[in-house]
């Protein structure tokens, strides 16, 4: 990607220095971090996703903004923090031009950088979840670590490939705006053997929103040649199914929550050549 290292975005929290513990509220889990609740799910052959949906947990107060700095930070980690600052503000920037055409003020959410674990606004959440997005306090939570594993385990490279990331999960920031999770929840209660079905339908069209903001990064040119792709792969890297068959060596489809490597592929495309959020409408009774 086209940018320009400058200062930290004043929408960071940097807790990589912090620790916390506490119970769970509703978390959005990250593209690659399902896995170690997938393998569980399946090991004792219960959606343990639902412990995390805020159905009768408790959720715990946020850790206070303020937070002690990582005592060392490497050379390439500082430009990670530079990178995701860019991304960070500049998807937050793009929706807050979109947003009010759809008659919703758009509000910032805060990145907050975490080593290991971090209390969060839904509780306790460690690396191994990977990135997610907290309702409760409006905060996207991110280890940069898991970066070295997109490249390295899932085999998705490129600095588009992490925006995508972001952009995902600020895209569930955008849903809870507009108030598409709380309804979306409403729905899983009234209808429990449809919880997996809808939480699929939520995180493609947060792969879809993704997409819409990837769209205005190619109209400004801010893309370098294989950007696209690099998205793309990132996209279908963390598809259920394959992070079924890696972990488990087998696929459930009764088990996804988040689609297939196809789906969030397809999803995440409609919106980079879309451009168009109405275009990311997966509830409807026509979507894939």
């Amino acid at each position: 990607m086209r940018w320009t290292p400058g200062n930290e975005s004043s929408n960071i929290e940097d807790r990589r220095g912090d620790s916390g513990g506490g119970g769970f509220g509703p978390l959005h889990f990250g593209v690659g971090g399902t896995i170690i609740v997938l393998v569980l799910s399946l090991l004792f052959h219960r959606n343990l996703f639902t412990l995390f949906d805020g159905s009768g947990a408790t959720s715990s107060e946020a850790a206070a903004d303020s937070a002690a700095p990582p005592a060392t930070e490497s050379a390439a980690e500082h430009r990670e923090v530079q990178f995701v600052s860019f991304v960070l503000d500049d998807v937050q920037q793009t929706w807050a031009k979109i947003l009010p055409h759809e008659g919703v003020a758009y509000q910032d959410a805060k990145l907050v950088l975490f080593r290991d674990g971090v209390q969060s606004g839904c509780g306790q959440a460690e690396t191994e979840m990977g990135p997610f997005y907290c309702p409760l306090d409006e905060k996207v939570y991110i280890d940069l670590g898991f970066y070295d594993e997109l490249r390295d385990r899932f085999g998705a490279p490129g600095e588009f490939a992490q925006a995508y990331v972001l952009a995902h999960e600020l895209g569930h920031h955008v849903q809870r705006l507009e108030g598409i999770d709380e309804r979306m929840r409403r729905m899983q209660q009234q209808h429990p053997d449809q919880a997996n079905e809808l939480s699929v339908k939520l995180e493609l069209q947060a792969d879809c929103y993704a997409g819409v903001w990837g769209h205005s990064t190619e109209q400004r040119q801010l893309l370098d040649p294989g950007d696209i792709e690099a998205g793309l792969r990132a996209a279908a890297s963390v598809g259920d199914d394959r992070l079924q068959k890696m972990s488990t060596g087998h696929v459930s489809p009764e088990s996804f929550t988040h689609g297939t490597s196809a789906q969030r592929e397809a999803w995440f495309k409609r919106g980079l050549d879309s451009g168009d959020p109405k275009a990311c409408d997966t509830f409807s009774s026509t979507a894939a």
